[in-house]
């Protein structure tokens, strides 16, 4: 019996989202939780048209930052996904507010994949836009959208066509922010800070458990943005950040010793890790 062959599924470039925002966090108390979702709704971000996903870790932090944002990154429906603190309330800055960054970002920054409202310009400088919850200053930053290498985490908006993942050799709960800014600069994509503002009621703490994850962040990005001799199976070549490097090391007759060291020291054995 001859089975009936059915056309094959045409896409595009163009994807449409059932919402235009996904308000993704994890929860360990959700007493703080239903009063950051009460004013996120009252903020305009309606069920019509924005779905609510949570991770609970109330009962214990079963799931991870690095785990849990995979999750949502995965699983969100929403154009935008908006990754969020428990501890945040929308308050002067309504959707509107959200809505015309998000457009600025579309003229002026096509690129963009990430913005924040608060990040990391360059090792000198920060830029807030940010209510401290325990002492009622707001910060304002003027230069907005400006481009960050990082965004802090209490709140992240994402496109969800970026289709960005972060590390999966990573774990805990500090860095997520710049391990998922870093993994978009490489894919191709830029991160801001934008003019929205919200009231962050925690400061976090730098304390032991920070300093692990830093530490454990720059040993693993040491390794991966290593210069390295690379091949495709049709060419051989070597990259890294010196540009006299690369002039030397492609040389055919470097390449030439590289293959020699391989094939002699090296071999063609299976590697599992």
């Amino acid at each position: 019996m001859k089975h009936q062959v059915k056309p094959s599924k045409v896409i595009t470039e163009v994807k449409e989202y059932p919402f235009q925002f996904s308000i993704c966090t994890l929860v360990t108390d959700h007493t703080e939780y239903k009063e950051m979702k009460a004013s996120c709704l009252k903020a305009g971000f309606g069920e019509d048209d924005c779905e609510y996903l949570i991770i609970d870790n109330s009962t214990g932090n079963s799931i991870d930052a690095y785990k849990g944002l995979n999750l949502f990154l995965q699983q969100a429906r929403g154009e935008h996904i908006l990754i969020c603190h428990q501890d945040v309330i929308f308050h002067d800055d309504k959707r509107e507010n959200l809505e015309s960054c998000i457009k600025e970002l579309y003229l002026k920054a096509p690129k963009w994949a990430i913005a924040g409202n608060a990040g990391r310009v360059n090792l000198k400088y920060l830029a807030i836009n940010m209510t401290n919850g325990k002492s009622g200053e707001t910060f304002r930053e003027k230069d907005t959208p400006i481009r960050v290498m990082a965004v802090d985490e209490n709140f992240m908006v994402v496109k969800n066509s970026a289709n960005l993942a972060l590390s999966s050799d990573l774990k805990g709960f500090h860095m997520y922010g710049a391990d998922l800014c870093l993994l978009a600069d490489i894919l191709g994509y830029r991160s801001y800070v934008i003019n929205f503002n919200l009231i962050h009621k925690s400061e976090g703490k730098l304390d032991k458990v920070f300093e692990t994850a830093k530490t454990d962040f720059v040993r693993k990005y040491s390794k991966a943005l290593r210069p390295r001799f690379m091949a495709s199976t049709a060419a051989r070549f070597y990259i890294g950040a010196s540009k006299w490097k690369r002039l030397l090391f492609n040389t055919g007759l470097i390449l030439f010793f590289i293959r020699q060291y391989d094939k002699f020291f090296r071999g063609k054995r299976s590697r599992l890790n």
